[in-house]
């Protein structure tokens, strides 16, 4: 079953299209893996979505208002061949042992626990979220090359509480894994929301699943006075060659009686616009959770992926007291060392006058249960 999620007054059709599989040699191919880079712009008909034309979509493509377009091969080249990639040692184990979480938390409890990269299991108000999930070893669309874990899941599957909701926040490789939503599917069952032609992308792969599609500025009751809402952030799309961009990705605001929490799977800073934009519409979060990692080289990577410092102020735009970092430390996927987005945590936050216990970037297997505001 699948649902569009509207806001109020707003109504339209659309045709979902069903997952077109590509066959993958060569660089092509090879320049996808990890969800980091793209070949080009292919003109194509959109193989995941059907809709009206949006501030946001033109048709065939999503894109960002005002945004920098990902760059292309000439350019993916450049980057490759700069000397200037800093090696992963080939493990990099966490301090923390996998977590068993509790079944439930409730009253105005609220933790993330950190699986690995962009997968974290969150608990607030009675539901367990699941976002991003991936316990696959590579991020990749094939099994034997492309960013390996460094690290296991710091959740083992068969330790996960009953999962009521799973947020995929875009399609890159290191962000949706078919195969670990279809294990999560066949035992939990949850309710699977995400933006705009990704549920084409998963939803053949899974029986029977429940699935609610949202543009930016739609929500959905999750249930339990609990509402999600789809907003904005500064990224792009890919599954294959000449698929870019024709899903849309998003950032999410689950708003809940426990306080409000603002979660980004993947951004650009964007001068700042989509966190001034967040904090605006919806006051004070309690929790904002946000990328950290794969941020170098700049030149390349700064208007789809934030750094350190972006993320701090980012924290400071939208008025959340305090964050979680993660995309950093499981699967290398640009040139910045394994620790690098460590200090320049610290570091940012020092200049910013923020205590660093208001900003953690977690580890596989760490919990944070998040002090109330």
């Amino acid at each position: 079953m699948r649902v569009l999620a509207r806001p109020p007054g707003h109504a339209y059709t659309f045709l979902m299209k069903r997952r077109n599989f590509l066959k993958w040699t060569g660089i092509g191919a090879l320049s996808f893996l990890g969800g980091g880079v793209t070949t080009g712009r292919a003109m194509a008909a959109n193989r995941y979505y059907s809709g009206p034309l949006s501030d946001h979509f033109d048709g065939t493509r999503f894109f960002n208002p005002g945004g920098e377009q990902p760059k292309g091969f000439a350019n993916l080249l450049r980057w490759k061949f700069n000397g200037k990639n800093v090696a992963w040692p080939p493990a990099y184990p966490s301090a923390f042992a996998p977590a068993v979480p509790e079944k439930r938390l409730s009253g105005n409890r609220l933790a993330v626990t950190m699986v690995g990269h962009a997968s974290m299991l969150i608990q607030v108000a009675g539901l367990n979220i699941l976002t991003d999930p991936v316990w696959a070893d590579r991020t990749s669309p094939v099994s034997f090359a492309g960013p390996k874990r460094v690290n296991p899941p710091g959740i083992r599957l068969e330790d996960l509480p009953p999962i009521d909701v799973v947020i995929v926040t875009h399609n890159h490789y290191d962000h949706l894994d078919i195969d670990t939503l279809k294990r999560i599917h066949e035992k939990h069952r949850p309710h699977f929301v995400t933006p705009l032609g990704n549920d084409a992308i998963f939803a053949s792969a899974l029986d029977d699943p429940r699935i609610t599609v949202m543009d930016w500025g739609h929500n959905v009751y999750l249930g339990k006075n609990v509402t999600l809402h789809c907003e904005p952030c500064h990224h792009w799309s890919a599954r294959g060659i000449g698929d870019r961009s024709m899903a849309l990705w998003a950032a999410f605001v689950i708003e809940t009686l426990a306080g409000k929490i603002y979660h980004i799977g993947d951004t650009g800073f964007h001068d700042g616009i989509n966190y001034r934009a967040a904090g605006k519409k919806y006051g004070d979060f309690r929790l904002a959770i946000l990328p950290v990692g794969a941020y170098e080289p700049r030149w390349f990577m700064k208007g789809q992926h934030q750094n350190p410092a972006e993320a701090v102020a980012g924290m400071q735009l939208a008025g959340a007291t305090h964050a979680v970092g993660h995309h950093w430390g499981t699967f290398k996927l640009t040139d910045e060392g394994i620790e690098e987005p460590l200090a320049a945590l610290r570091d940012a936050l020092s200049a910013a006058k923020i205590e660093p216990e208001r900003f953690r970037a977690l580890r596989p297997g760490e919990v944070f249960e998040v002090p109330e505001a």
